[in-house]
């Protein structure tokens, strides 16, 4: 993936997008072919799991507001959840063509078989978004983070937590699922800060992101390696580090070692202030969002300047084609920020995470 250097801060609310400069061609089209339309616009919007907390709490909302702030009130968000299923998806895009939305957001359940679909929805004259996931087909444009950034943020966090034992320590690796292409760019990521600085002494891709999935290979790794010398967890995001977690604790571990994950669900979140997890990688779901409503609706009004300017980063997918893109930053989270990313953010206040439970463990750390 080609892509601009970007920047870590404290607050996802400070973050500004870097630009590589306005693209030269796109490979769904120029973006006239689109004819201008007014307020009246249908987004259809294809997400691809409840399994990840932040597509039916945060992305669906927010968009679906972004869109009515852009139009007036008068565009509409038209909605599917694949529940990680990639036929139920390629079924939904279709009744999605059907009905004739005006341009199409999809966060791909199966970046491969999706293609076919975003073929039928270009030949219907609906230009398609890549929403977090970088879909393969003809798509106009694509948003997301810096996937492979999200991958060096939670290596590099691994081997400071290691300290001066990272090179002889034994790290089992939870990727994602093979079907989603940003896998391989978060392994890509923590492999440049893992490689010959820790012992990789297992590794497991996680069939559709599945928790009970990756609680099984969890199992796996603690029975062929042994409890005790498993060092620390690579998990690629914080439903799956929820469950090494739980495999590691009916193992009998006494003190659970340093495991990361992505997306700041709020159990991961309890889990950090806790001690139990050690860092999660948050993605502002708010400035994602309200990029892919803002091209989404620029798109479709033929606002060709505007849709430029918001997709001056670039990336490249399995084609060769570069993609017009927006890729927004990430923050490590731990338990040394939490104030000054989701709390500040917005995303949960300070009691949503200290319920009871967690009273003592927030006093501990100042988060009152």
């Amino acid at each position: 993936m080609r892509r601009c250097a970007i920047a870590l801060t404290a607050s996802a609310s400070a973050l500004l997008l870097t630009s590589c400069g306005v693209l030269d061609s796109v490979a769904g089209g120029s973006s006239s072919a689109t004819p201008k339309r007014g307020n009246d616009i249908t987004v259809g919007l294809l997400l691809p799991d409840k399994e990840t907390t932040r597509f039916e709490k945060f992305d669906y909302p927010l968009i679906k507001k972004r869109v009515a702030s852009l139009t007036e009130n008068k565009g509409k968000v038209r909605y599917a959840n694949a529940e990680a299923s990639a036929a139920r998806q390629n079924k939904q895009l279709e009744e999605m063509i059907a009905a004739k939305v005006d341009v199409l957001l999809v966060d791909a359940v199966d970046a491969k078989t999706i293609a076919a679909g975003i073929e039928k929805a270009k030949d219907a004259d609906i230009p398609v978004i890549a929403y977090d996931r970088l879909a393969e087909g003809p798509i106009d444009a694509y948003v997301s983070h810096d996937n492979e950034l999200v991958g060096e943020v939670q290596g590099r966090a691994l081997v400071e937590a290691l300290g001066s034992k990272a090179s002889t320590s034994r790290i089992v690796m939870m990727n994602g699922s093979l079907a989603d292409p940003n896998t391989a760019r978060f392994k890509q990521g923590a492999l440049s800060e893992l490689d010959g600085k820790v012992v990789i002494a297992k590794q497991y891709d996680t069939r559709e992101w599945l928790p009970e999935v990756a609680k099984t290979n969890m199992e796996k790794a603690i029975k062929s390696i042994g409890l005790s010398r498993i060092a620390a967890v690579y998990s690629a995001n914080d439903g799956m580090a929820g469950a090494v977690i739980d495999a590691l604790k009916e193992a009998g571990v006494s003190k659970v070692p340093p495991v990361t994950g992505q997306d700041a669900d709020l159990p991961a979140v309890q889990r950090i202030v806790s001690g139990e997890q050690y860092m999660s990688v948050y993605k502002s779901f708010l400035l994602e969002a309200n990029a892919a409503a803002d091209m989404a609706v620029a798109r479709v009004q033929g606002r060709s300047i505007e849709f430029d300017a918001l997709t001056r980063d670039t990336v490249e997918n399995p084609a060769g084609d570069r993609i017009p893109s927006s890729l927004v930053p990430v923050v490590a989270l731990t338990k040394d920020n939490i104030e000054e990313t989701v709390i500040r953010d917005g995303v949960y206040a300070v009691d949503d995470i200290c319920t009871p439970e967690y009273e003592a463990d927030c006093e501990a750390i100042g988060l009152e």
